[in-house]
């Protein structure tokens, strides 16, 4: 089959691709922006790329124009289509249909293989934890199929086809696992312009994490309860010999599971006592228990921080089992876990003011744009520096949620981890300022980048910690935080 993918830069369809010419089909494509290093792990997977939308596509005559969520029926002013080869497709009668689509019917559940499918849902954590899952499989010789919408450096790609698996592990539910694994991350935006449900109800899962739930994704969801039946819409997916593991101390996810459950069911939480909690944990996030059901089945200890990957981890631990690994199998792959890309990643150390290099400022990469998650990655980061080390928090609300403004009154919690927080205001159409007045002379907003970074490095100390946090790529500032920081008098770079 040929297929030619409308949008196939985006993380998502640029795996869907690779996993497409993995699978023998021929694959090309076109985006706005077709740029490194996208443009060449496609093209290096023998993938044609092609600039914009224009008609002159339809030469091509694919098979199957597959639409990635980033096209619509936008018009400009003056009445022109955004996507021009959107509007020649529909006007000739063209077949097409969406990537979640495509990749159930032609990946996922084929009549000749269908995968048991390991889907990761949640507002927040889906690319770790769905990294952590793959690799818990990968480490214990089961081969895993995956999509993963970032770069888990456990492994050299984001997306690839199950394997053959190395051994069969002797148990009970072995039989769980005759079809191969699959790892999905299971994302609740919308799957197309004339498919408006959440992607993931086109995974259809045996193994269904649902990690937790709160409002977000402001541009197409009204509130919360129109996000939980969706959420609903995936657990009707579970077939009865599946499991949904869910988030027992989030009251979303009660909400969405009393709306009706036909599958098995495990809770995890933080604590034992947690009601419908099967799975918990006991000590701090670097060196802690797991517990099921009541007893203690092994410890855990690596270099993750923060609460919020405790419970990633005990997430993984719970769906693993369900595929037949042990929780003291899974723990042990944990010891090896590296992360994901942008996920607190250490960009570069600058020593300053004539200090040790020991004392250098640390600038960091991270993911983080909802309030939720800026708030546990800060707390994550100060019980590891402890109380006096300095964080500088330097964020750009990017996404269409921050962008609209719903949830900057949440920032100023969100930010109370960190001693100083810069805001990148270019693009906001609320008062940013005013939204962190409650942080008083700890918060400073420009709309210029460059400004942004004179402030920061103006304000930089010996040992400091600066936390870029973005989900984009921030205009680079990283690096013009690193170079401006060696311009510093005595300053020495790591």
């Amino acid at each position: 089959m040929h297929i030619h993918i409308l949008g196939i830069c985006g993380t998502f369809m640029g795996g869907l691709a690779a996993l497409a010419r993995q699978s023998g089909h021929t694959v090309t494509g076109c985006d706005a922006g077709v740029y490194p290093p996208m443009s060449d792990q496609l093209r290096s997977l023998g993938i044609e790329l092609i600039e914009g939308f224009g008609t002159e596509q339809l030469a091509l005559k694919p098979d199957l124009f597959v639409i990635g969520n980033v096209v619509s029926r936008q018009r400009n002013a003056a009445g022109l289509a955004k996507y021009p080869l959107m509007e020649a497709i529909l006007e000739r009668g063209l077949p097409y249909t969406s990537g979640p689509q495509w990749l159930s019917e032609y990946i996922l559940h084929t009549a000749s293989q269908p995968f048991h499918v390991l889907a990761v849902a949640g507002t927040h954590g889906k690319t770790t934890t769905s990294s952590m899952l793959a690799w818990i499989l990968e480490f214990n010789k089961r081969a895993p199929g995956y999509l993963i919408g970032g770069v888990p450096l456990n492994f050299d790609t984001s997306a690839r086809l199950p394997g053959k698996p190395l051994e069969q592990a002797q148990s009970a539910s072995s039989a769980k696992r005759e079809r191969p694994l699959f790892v999905i991350e299971a994302d609740e935006y919308d799957t197309a312009f004339f498919d408006k449900r959440s992607k993931f109800v086109h995974y259809r899962p045996r193994t269904c994490v649902l990690n937790n739930l709160e409002f977000d994704h402001a541009d197409i969801f009204d509130n919360l309860q129109a996000i939980e039946r969706q959420f609903h819409h995936l657990v009707r997916t579970v077939p009865p010999s599946g499991r949904v593991i869910y988030n027992a101390e989030e009251d979303s996810l009660q909400r969405v599971l009393k709306m009706g459950l036909w599958s098995q069911a495990e809770g995890f939480a933080l604590s034992k006592t947690t009601s419908g909690a099967d799975w918990a944990l006991q000590g701090p996030p670097e060196s802690f228990d797991v517990i099921y059901k009541g007893a203690v089945v092994g410890h855990l200890s690596w270099g993750v921080q923060g609460v919020h990957n405790q419970m990633n981890a005990l997430a993984c631990i719970a769906a693993a089992h369900h595929v037949g690994v042990e929780a003291d199998q899974s723990i042990e792959a944990l010891t090896h876990f590296q992360n994901v890309r942008r996920r607190m990643e250490l960009k570069g150390q600058v020593a300053i003011g004539g200090r040790s290099q020991e004392s250098a400022v640390s600038v960091f990469d991270d993911f983080a744009h909802h309030p939720t998650a800026i708030k546990t990655t800060l707390e994550g980061l100060r019980r590891q520096v402890g109380p006096n080390a300095r964080i500088l928090c330097v964020f750009e609300p990017r996404s269409n949620t921050m962008k609209l403004g719903s949830m900057k009154a949440l920032l100023p919690e969100s930010l109370a981890a960190a001693n100083l927080s810069f805001c990148y205001t270019s693009g906001l159409d609320w008062n940013a300022q005013e939204a962190l007045a409650p942080l008083g002379d700890k918060a400073f907003c420009s709309a210029e980048l460059e400004t942004l970074v004179k402030e920061v490095v103006s304000h930089a100390r010996s040992a400091d910690h600066i936390v870029c946090m973005s989900n984009g790529g921030f205009g680079g500032i990283h690096q013009k935080l690193l170079d401006a920081l060696k311009a510093k008098p005595s300053a020495q770079a790591s």
